[in-house]
């Protein structure tokens, strides 16, 4: 008989970034050897509501249908033999939910994530999140869990304080699902992708694009769930839709991946550095973090940091298609060997494994 594992995640499945690339994109694969189930704190309509302005009555009902739904949930947890919780298990709130699994319960816990979440991070439409969010929190689960899974060595280090336990798997990419579609002649687009959360990280290159755009003709497209505000003439803003996502991005003729050197940033993964350079789309990205092992400057793809470099680069981009299907290319075969699922689907099955044998 298979082992059985709970998923136990903030989002709803196939809606946070997060989660789909971290576990679910591994579900189907995971489901030949284990029974796998999943449950998810915000449902779809919480979702829908919960990062808009106001609704302050619609988000506090909804909350409380989440932390109610998560105490029915405790009553079923007994029977799986494994509990996989990603980020956490209530979205708010000191961590009781975990304490409750791992002490009453006792149950082998897997805790995973993939961003310096210990740090602050939270959109100001929802300061109800960010006032109870604890720094502590992430330590106490990481103290509690029979073992670790994180994106990179800046999140293990931290990691490794209170657990011993601790397994890199970088967040990856699905290169069966991500692969370049367009075909079709359009004008030069330099592009971003990413969440509200990060929208401020193109601030970082906002000279830098507006420089560009007096000497070059290029759109500069944005998809995100919420529109930037930019004063940019090249401008080009595109809603984020899981169903369009690769049409969408294939568009993008030079990926961007800006961040500042803080320490939030330093936690970040990579991962739309990455989704870039699955559909070889040439890269150039901050020297932050896991984008250093990520890109060897110059080979599958640039590494920016001032404001001059910045622009060098991304000149040299535009000014070259030979250069852009050099690193394009190079830049998709580093996602195939090292950040791809298939690369990747081994470190789940041992990590499993691992936890299944401790007791």
């Amino acid at each position: 008989m298979k082992k059985k594992i709970l998923f136990i995640s903030p989002y709803p499945h196939g809606i946070g970034p997060s989660q789909r690339f971290r576990f679910e994109q591994y579900l189907d694969f995971l489901s030949e050897y284990f029974d796998c189930n999943q449950q998810t704190f915000w449902d779809k309509r919480a979702w829908d509501v919960l990062f808009k302005e106001g609704k302050v009555v619609a988000k506090f009902y909804f909350l409380i249908r989440a932390f109610f739904s998560r105490i029915i949930l405790l009553f079923s947890i007994s029977k799986y033999d494994l509990i996989f919780i990603h980020r956490e298990m209530a979205h708010i709130g000191p961590p009781i939910f975990e304490w409750f699994v791992a002490k009453i319960l006792k149950k082998n816990i897997v805790y995973d994530f993939d961003d310096a979440i210990w740090n602050l991070n939270y959109s100001n439409k929802n300061p109800l999140v960010k006032y109870f969010k604890a720094t502590w929190k992430v330590a106490k689960i990481c103290k509690w869990a029979t073992a670790v899974s994180c994106g990179n060595q800046y999140l293990s280090n931290f990691a490794k304080q209170y657990n011993k336990q601790v397994f890199i798997i970088p967040t990856t990419i699905d290169t069966n699902y991500h692969q370049n579609i367009d075909n079709n002649e359009h004008k030069l687009t330099i592009g971003w992708t990413g969440t509200l959360t990060t929208l401020k990280h193109i601030n970082v290159i906002l000279p830098v694009l507006r420089k560009l755009e007096k000497k070059y003709d290029f759109d500069f497209r944005v998809i995100a769930n919420d529109k930037p505000q930019l004063q940019l003439d090249c401008l080009e803003y595109v809603k984020w839709k899981k169903e369009s996502e690769i049409e969408d991005l294939s568009v993008i003729d030079v990926g961007l991946m800006p961040l500042p050197n803080e320490e939030w940033e330093k936690g970040k993964c990579g991962f739309k550095g990455l989704q870039y350079m699955a559909l070889s789309i040439p890269t150039v990205m901050s020297p932050v973090g896991v984008n250093n092992e990520i890109i060897r400057d110059g080979e599958n793809g640039f590494l920016a940091s001032s404001e001059n470099e910045w622009i060098d680069k991304i000149s040299q981009l535009i000014e070259s298609k030979t250069l852009r299907e050099k690193l394009g290319k190079a830049g998709r075969r580093t996602v195939v060997d090292t950040f791809s699922v298939e690369a990747n689907k081994q470190k789940y099955l041992d990590l499993f494994n691992f936890v299944l044998s401790v007791r």
